[in-house]
């Protein structure tokens, strides 16, 4: 049997507990618009020979960390309540 506790302040849970929530938090870069035009190859290729050779020097882990990082907590009612009153802390 699984043994769930509330992420949050450890309280314990059982998997059809009507009590247990789950909260999944996704964070990830906000798209810029690149412009990249036709006639302008070589400066593309230099600005894109750039942005290579930066994440082959870069922390794998580091790079996720700037594009995207997802999270899933099981939490109790009275930690899920806390959390929509203030969402951010």
């Amino acid at each position: 049997m699984i043994h769930y506790k509330c992420d949050k302040c450890g309280a314990a849970m059982t998997a059809n507990d009507d009590r247990r929530f789950i909260v999944r938090i996704e964070v990830y870069a906000a798209a810029g618009h690149v412009d990249l035009v036709a006639d302008e190859k070589s400066g593309n290729e230099r600005q894109l020979d750039a942005v290579l050779k930066q994440l082959r020097a870069a922390d794998p882990d580091e790079i996720e960390d700037q594009t995207y990082r997802s999270f899933r907590f099981d939490l109790c009612d009275d930690c899920r309540r806390k959390l929509l009153l203030r969402p951010l802390g």
